[in-house]
C-alpha cells in the first residue's frame, strides 16, 4: 500500500517541525515545505491533506507571507494553525487585527459547534495560545467553531469545504487534546491510513538501494555519529562489501575517536579505510573565522578526499551521507539542492558544502527522517547501544566549537576540556539523561588569578541540552555540584582557560551548536 502524505506549509513558526513529527507519530507520513512551494510541487506529492503552520508575520502587512488562493481549489482538506488560520481568513475576505488581549500560554478553549475536527473532544479543554493578531470578522463562507475568554474566534470552518482553522497550537503537548485533533484531521477528514512504519522504511530503503546501486560501489564518509552508522548499516544490508567506508581524521576530533570508530566498524563488518588528513584540514582552515566558511571548507575538502579515494576503488559511483531531515531544514536545501526554504539557519557540511562539480552521485537514505526516527531505526537494526546513544558530533568537528580562528593550541585545549566533561557526565550519572553536551572555546580572554599570579586566558562555555528531535531543545538542569566540579577541573587541569560559563539558552531562539 502506498503511504498517504500530509504536507505542512511553513510560515516560519518555531513549531512547524513539531506538526510534521506529530503527524508521523500518528502513523502518517508528513513533509515540511516552505509556504511558497508551487502548486505543481504540491500535486507531485499527491497529499491527502495540507496544514498551514503558524508564523511570526502579520497578514495585513505589505510584506506578509501569503499563499496562492488556487490551493483552496485543489479539493484537498486544509487545516490552518495560528498564522495559518489568519491566512485563510485574509484570503477569503475576513478581517484580522491586533488582539486587544494578547494570548501566550495556556487558555481554556470552548467548542461552540460540534464538527469533525473536534470529534470526541470535551466541550472545554486546555489549549496553547501564542498570538498577537486575531480574526475579528469571519469570512462569509465560514462559521465559528470555538472560542476562548480572550479570543471570540478561536476556531472556524468553511461551510461547504473541508477547510478548518484554529488559533491555538494543537501540535504542542500543552494543548490537552491536540494530538486527537490532528488525528481527526488526518484520518477522519483527510481519510489517511496510518501506514507509515519505520520497519517498512527499512525494507523499502534496502530494496531501493540494492536496485539503484546494482553492481556498483558506494563510498560512505563515516563520522562516528548515529546518522552515519545507521546509513552505513542500511546500505551494508543492501549491498554488503560493495560499501566502502572512509573515515577522515581531520585532527578536529575528540580524544580516542579514531580508535573507537575503527573498532566499531570492524565489529559491524564494515570495510573501513582511515585517511590521516590533520595537516590538510588545518592548513585549509588557517585564518578562517567565519562559521559558514568553515562548514563549506570542511564539506568541500571531504568531497575532494572522497573523490580522490574513489579513483582507487574500481566501480565506485556513489557517495553516501548520513544527512537527516533537520540538516535539510536548517540548511534550507531541498531535494534537488535548490533553496526552497524561506530562511537558512546554517549550512551543514554534508548539505551546504557540496560542490556542483562532484563526480560521485549522492545517496542520502535518511534525509526525510528526524533524529528520533533514526534512533528507532538503529534499534530495529540491532545497532549497539554505544552508537545509538552517542552524543551527536558535528561533521566539521571542533572547528565549529572553536569560535573564531583555529590553531593547534586551541584544538588541544578543547580536546582536553571535552574529555573532562565526558568523565564527569559519567561520574555524576548524567550522560544518559542529557541529549547532547559539549564545550565551546571562545576567542575572548579575561583576567584571572592563579597562585597569586595574574592570568589572561580563554573562556570556555558548557552547552548541555535535552531534546526529542534536535529541532527544539531546552538546556539541561544540571546540579550546582556538577557545574562546580566541571569548572574547577577545567580551570585547574587545562592550561589556557581561566573562566567557565554555562549556556542556559533554549532552541529556539539559539541553535544547539554555536556555529
Amino acid at each position: 500500500m502506498k503511504k498517504d502524505i500530509i504536507i505542512i506549509l511553513d510560515f516560519g513558526s518555531q513549531y512547524s517541525h513539531m506538526i510534521a513529527r506529530r503527524i508521523r507519530d500518528i502513523g502518517i507520513y508528513s513533509l515540511l515545505y516552505p509556504y511558497h512551494i508551487s502548486i505543481n510541487r504540491i500535486l507531485y506529492n499527491k497529499p491527502k491533506g495540507i496544514i498551514l503552520s503558524g508564523g511570526p508575520s502579520s497578514v495585513y502587512r505589505n510584506d506578509s507571507l501569503l499563499i496562492s488562493d488556487n490551493i483552496f481549489q485543489l479539493d484537498i482538506p486544509i487545516l490552518g494553525i495560528c498564522y495559518g488560520m489568519q491566512v485563510i481568513s485574509f484570503i477569503f475576505g475576513g478581517q484580522i487585527n491586533k488582539s486587544k488581549n494578547k494570548e501566550y500560554g495556556k487558555s481554556d478553549f470552548i467548542i461552540d459547534k460540534e464538527n469533525s475536527l473536534f470529534y470526541q473532544i470535551p466541550k472545554k479543554s486546555v489549549v496553547w495560545m501564542s498570538h498577537f493578531d486575531e480574526v475579528t470578522h469571519l469570512p462569509k463562507q465560514f462559521q465559528i467553531m470555538g472560542h476562548t475568554s480572550s479570543c471570540s474566534i478561536a476556531a472556524f470552518k468553511h461551510v461547504n469545504k473541508n477547510i478548518y482553522a484554529v488559533q491555538f497550537h494543537p501540535e504542542v503537548k500543552n494543548t490537552e487534546f491536540g494530538i486527537h485533533m490532528l488525528k481527526n484531521f488526518s484520518m477522519n477528514i483527510c481519510k489517511c491510513h496510518a501506514n507509515w512504519r519505520l520497519n517498512n522504511f527499512i525494507k523499502k530503503s534496502i530494496y531501493d538501494i540494492k536496485k539503484y546501486v546494482s553492481n556498483k560501489k558506494v563510498i560512505l564518509g563515516i563520522s562516528g555519529g548515529l546518522d552515519s552508522f545507521v546509513t552505513a548499516y542500511i546500505i551494508y544490508k543492501a549491498i554488503g562489501n560493495s560499501l566502502k567506508c572512509i573515515f577522515v581524521d581531520t585532527g578536529l576530533l575528540l580524544n580516542g575517536e579514531k580508535k573507537i570508530i575503527y573498532n566499531l566498524c570492524k565489529k559491524m563488518n564494515f570495510s573501513i579505510k582511515i585517511i590521516n588528513a590533520q595537516h590538510h584540514f588545518l592548513s585549509k582552515l588557517s585564518g578562517i573565522s567565519n562559521p559558514e566558511m568553515k562548514r563549506k571548507i570542511v564539506g568541500r575538502e571531504f568531497v575532494y578526499l572522497f573523490q580522490k579515494e574513489s579513483e582507487k576503488i574500481k566501480n565506485a559511483k556513489f557517495l553516501a551521507q548520513g544527512t537527516i531531515y533537520s540538516d535539510v531544514i536548517e540548511s534550507s536545501i531541498s531535494d534537488n539542492h535548490q533553496n526552497i526554504f524561506s530562511h537558512s539557519i546554517k549550512s551543514h557540511h554534508n548539505v551546504g558544502g557540496l560542490p556542483t562539480s562532484m563526480k560521485l552521485k549522492l545517496m542520502e537514505p535518511l534525509k526525510k527522517l528526524f533524529k528520533d526516527e533514526v534512533r528507532s531505526i538503529g534499534q530495529e537494526l540491532g545497532i549497539p547501544k554505544k552508537i545509538l546513544y552517542r552524543y551527536p558530533f558535528p561533521g566539521p568537528g571542533l572547528s565549529i566549537r572553536i569560535i573564531g580562528k583555529i590553531n593547534k593550541k586551541k584544538i588541544a585545549i578543547l580536546k582536553k576540556s571535552e574529555h573532562i566533561l565526558d568523565q564527569e557526565l559519567t561520574n555524576f550519572g548524567f550522560k544518559e539523561n542529557v541529549s547532547q553536551a559539549f564545550i565551546i572555546l571562545l576567542p575572548i580572554k579575561s583576567v584571572g588569578v592563579m597562585g597569586d599570579k595574574r592570568t589572561y586566558e580563554y573562556t570556555a562555555v558548557l552547552r548541555a541540552v535535552n531534546t526529542e528531535d534536535f529541532m527544539t531543545a531546552t538546556f539541561s538542569k544540571l546540579s550546582y555540584e556538577f557545574l562546580e566540579t566541571i569548572s574547577n577541573r577545567i580551570v585547574n587541569e587545562v592550561s589556557g582557560i581561566n573562566r567557565v560559563l554555562f549556556d542556559i539558552t533554549s532552541k529556539p531562539p539559539s541553535t544547539i551548536e554555536w556555529e
